[in-house]
């Protein structure tokens, strides 16, 4: 399941040196505008201690944790969605993406230079925003006008509804704000306007680049963009780029929990980045345990065991017959898969079973 998130924000505020810390591809991290031309995806493995677990009492020959694609976006300046800089690949490198990671400057650096002049993270914030609200009004209006006829005369209750949504984005967007704060009630308007695509509708998560000092409380800037999308379905992490870039280079895992704990940091910032990405894509996981392999897989939350069974191999959704479900909680307590069916709290479900995160999962199929 190749789901991306996309890195965005202006040039100079640390996408690249965030990225280089996701992942072993090495965006070129320089002080100058448009670094980093072609997007960098980066394989990005997800931190779960419940996998950890699972294998010291099971002993496979391999662990397989799952990932997501993280992606590396050119920095963008104003005028993008009129093809400024370079505008018309930068926002189609972000409608490919599945949910955007959206990097904000919040620390004082004399050496590095802002394209702007002064720090200020709302501002560039909603450099981004009105940019992507643009070139999603563009989008809004050329899709109005060859539905409106079709909805107010031709009796097309698809058509109408179509309109209907068209018209509240629009008039959203004009406002200064992103479709993603258009909700609508029914599964048909959310299928309608998912299918629309739009730039501002993706989940968004707002990362502070913050200095070392400010890794743990944040500070005044960190303060601005709290207030400025206290309204919006978004989250805020904040992380020192610079400090997980130092992190990321010491070798052993008892010098970076070291280095960790003197920042007064119980977890890097990676790690929380990685899961904040994980969950900003509405994703949760499922293990399948064995000697040869304990493995995670992801799946969307909300789907259904057939579905969970056609991640690991179409067939297996084709020819379900029954998945044999273990809790996380129990597999641990009573220590292995025999254990835990001898103590009765293996369950058997149906077509019907909603997956929960950290099942452990054993597919029943026939084709």
């Amino acid at each position: 399941m190749a789901l991306q998130c996309g890195i965005v924000g202006l040039p100079n505020v640390g996408k690249s040196t965030l990225f280089n810390c996701l992942s072993n591809a090495k965006a070129q991290a320089a002080n100058f505008p448009f670094c980093t031309i072609e997007p960098n995806v980066g394989v990005i493995t997800v931190p779960d201690e419940r996998l950890n677990k699972l294998a010291e009492l099971v002993n496979p020959k391999r662990v397989v944790p799952t990932t997501v694609e993280i992606v590396d976006i050119a920095g963008l300046v104003k005028g993008a969605s009129k093809g400024e800089g370079l505008g018309n690949k930068f926002l189609a490198n972000i409608r490919e993406t599945d949910a955007i990671i959206h990097v904000l400057r919040c620390f004082d650096d004399e050496n590095v230079t802002h394209v702007d002049g002064s720090i200020h993270p709302v501002r560039d914030k909603e450099i981004i925003d009105y940019e992507l609200q643009l070139k999603d009004l563009e989008t809004i209006e050329a899709r109005i006008q060859k539905v409106q006829k079709q909805a107010q005369t031709g009796g097309d209750k698809v058509a109408k509804q179509t309109y209907d949504i068209l018209i509240r984005y629009k008039e959203a967007l004009e406002q200064g704000k992103s479709a993603r704060t258009v909700e609508f009630d029914t599964k048909d308007e959310q299928k309608i306007a998912r299918e629309l695509f739009l730039l501002t509708s993706k989940p968004v998560m707002y990362v502070c680049n913050v200095d070392e000092k400010s890794a743990v409380s944040g500070n005044k800037y960190v303060d601005m963009v709290r207030e400025a999308v206290k309204d919006e379905q978004a989250q805020i992490l904040i992380v020192a780029a610079r400090t997980e870039a130092d992190i990321a280079e010491l070798e052993t895992y008892e010098d970076r929990q070291m280095f960790l704990e003197e920042a007064g940091l119980e977890e890097s910032g990676v790690s929380r980045l990685i899961q904040a990405a994980y969950r900003l894509l509405d994703l949760e996981t499922y293990f399948t345990a064995g000697e040869v392999e304990v493995r995670a897989w992801t799946f969307h939350r909300g789907w259904k065991a057939p579905q969970c069974a056609g991640v690991i191999h179409t067939d297996f959704e084709k020819g379900f017959i029954r998945a044999e479900v273990i809790k996380y909680d129990d597999f641990i307590r009573y220590g292995s898969e025999a254990a835990v069916r001898e103590a009765g709290k293996l369950n058997v479900e149906g077509k019907e079973y909603v997956v929960q995160d950290g099942d452990i999962m054993h597919f029943r199929f026939n084709v």
